[in-house]
């Protein structure tokens, strides 16, 4: 469950754009949607196997306190997506749907599932597992974000990101109990 709300929480910038795209380009056909998503998903699983593979090289160095380190990542990412989430119009972020511009949203949505991916070293995460739960999860949620923003307008961006960014904080706090012992 705990790797479900992971990719929920990693999930939404790419939503947030997701929605803007709909919510601009209201005409926008099936298969720019599938490719929206497919951008989205691929980056979002890519990205936490980078950083599986990154912090595998320093993981037996911090054991004793990977939670604490975890803590501190999970925490300041979901402070920077609530922040974001008050801050950015996602509409002005979405300039148009060619490849170029969807590869760079790609990786600018997706650079807080790298640290991600940094902390499930340190747990021994199933990394093939959380990385294929994340890029489903991503691209399913992209192509439904795509309508809601085509029938609802840009309403839902920043609220998508503002709970990807409270899912995380949750989840920073249950890794530390965990951690010092208070959760089993």
């Amino acid at each position: 469950m705990e790797l479900i709300l992971i990719a929920i929480a990693l999930a939404m910038d790419s939503v947030a754009v997701s929605i803007a795209s709909g919510s601009k380009y209201r005409t926008i056909d099936f298969l720019t949607t599938l490719k929206i998503a497919l951008f989205f998903g691929f980056f979002q699983g890519l990205m936490p196997l980078i950083g599986y593979f990154l912090g595998s090289m320093f993981a037996k160095f911090v054991d004793s306190f990977d939670h604490y380190l975890a803590f501190a990542i999970l925490i300041f990412l979901g402070y920077r997506m609530i922040k974001e989430a008050m801050e950015e119009d996602f509409e002005e972020e979405v300039s148009d749907l060619r490849n170029k511009t969807l590869f760079f949203l790609a990786i600018a949505t997706s650079i807080d599932a790298l640290a991600i991916g940094i902390t499930f070293s340190f747990d021994d995460t199933p990394i093939w597992y959380a990385v294929s739960l994340i890029a489903g999860i991503t691209f399913i949620l992209c192509i439904i974000a795509v309508y809601i923003g085509k029938m609802l307008g840009g309403f839902l961006e920043d609220k998508a990101e503002f709970l990807g960014g409270a899912i995380l904080i949750v989840l920073a706090f249950k890794i530390l109990l965990e951690g010092i012992g208070v959760l089993g």
